[in-house]
């Protein structure tokens, strides 16, 4: 990646729900750290996880949650590969096994939605909050099934649980200091994606109807889970200096080698998207949807809410 245009032309989104050039663009990254990696299992993990949204999954259905669907996963391991190499040139040396491991940890850390054919109902919202512990079953069996090492678990159990909305982390066990990294990266990778992303804000009314499906959270409507989103980010600034040790500094350090500028551009991202959520609070609840109309997202957001409450 020593074209800084390529960067800058997909930052901060991994491309909206395009594989192929997410799996090029992190590839490329990866390179950075290795150049002679080999990408034979992260590669079959990658697609078994895109076959899996796509519903090709031998026993899954497709993966239908609103929020946390493919996007959200491939803007989430772009970041996480970026924070790796990061935290490579500043912190900790990344060898090959870490490197799968991680990438492994980020494409599945919401994989606990995914259904089995035989669960016909809902959405996978439903799952909200057990969802990381099946997400930790999945990559069990997943392990075993692909003759991968199953050590490898007792890192997977830890990393995962760092992605819950509740900080937890002192409660996790982490059996070496390499797995509390890695939980500390992936935490960080999955809350500065999302909250980066361009559309986050539309996005935040899908999340609403995950949450309203899931019983989850205490929201009246899509506004009043708008309106709480800046206590949100406050919460999830402390989550990210203390219990995640600061280490979203480190995306910087990425940027810097590969750009040569001192920015960190996914942190920039979010100020912006809070900036402009303040203007569409302001707005008031009769109005603020006149000023989140990217991607025909909060007119879906409305016909489902909509169905669901005829339904």
């Amino acid at each position: 990646m020593n074209n800084a245009a390529t960067v800058r032309k997909t930052f901060p989104l991994a491309p909206a729900d395009a594989p192929q050039q997410t799996w090029e663009i992190t590839a490329e990254v990866i390179r950075l750290i290795n150049p002679a990696y080999d990408f034979s299992v992260l590669q079959r993990t990658f697609d078994d996880v895109m076959r899996l949204f796509d519903g090709e999954y031998p026993g899954y259905r497709a993966i239908e949650t609103l929020y946390h669907d493919r996007s959200h996963t491939l803007e989430v391991y772009v970041c996480a590969v970026r924070l790796m190499h990061g935290v490579h040139v500043s912190v900790q040396h990344m060898d090959d096994e870490t490197i799968t491991m991680f990438c492994i940890a980020a494409l599945m850390h919401d994989i606990g939605y995914a259904q089995r054919i035989e669960e016909a109902e809902g959405t996978g919202a439903q799952h909200t909050g057990i969802h990381i512990e099946r997400g930790i079953e999945f990559i069990r069996q997943y392990l075993a099934e692909n003759d991968l090492p199953q050590p490898w678990n007792k890192t997977f159990s830890c990393v995962l649980r760092t992605t819950s909305p509740e900080r937890i982390i002192d409660t996790i066990h982490f059996h070496d200091q390499r797995s509390r990294l890695l939980g500390q990266m992936l935490g960080t990778a999955d809350l500065v994606a999302q909250m980066a992303d361009r559309i986050y804000l539309e996005k935040v009314l899908l999340l609403f109807l995950e949450f309203k499906e899931a019983n989850f959270g205490n929201y009246s409507s899509m506004f009043d889970l708008l309106c709480k989103t800046h206590g949100f980010h406050e919460y999830t600034m402390v989550k990210l200096r203390e219990d995640f040790g600061g280490i979203y500094a480190r995306l910087a350090d990425h940027f810097k080698k590969v750009l040569g500028v001192d920015k960190n551009y996914y942190m920039e991202a979010i100020d912006k998207n809070l900036e402009y959520l303040s203007k569409v609070i302001a707005s008031g609840e009769d109005n603020y949807q006149a000023m989140l109309r990217r991607h025909g997202i909060t007119e879906k957001a409305n016909r489902i809410l909509l169905a669901a409450t005829n339904g």
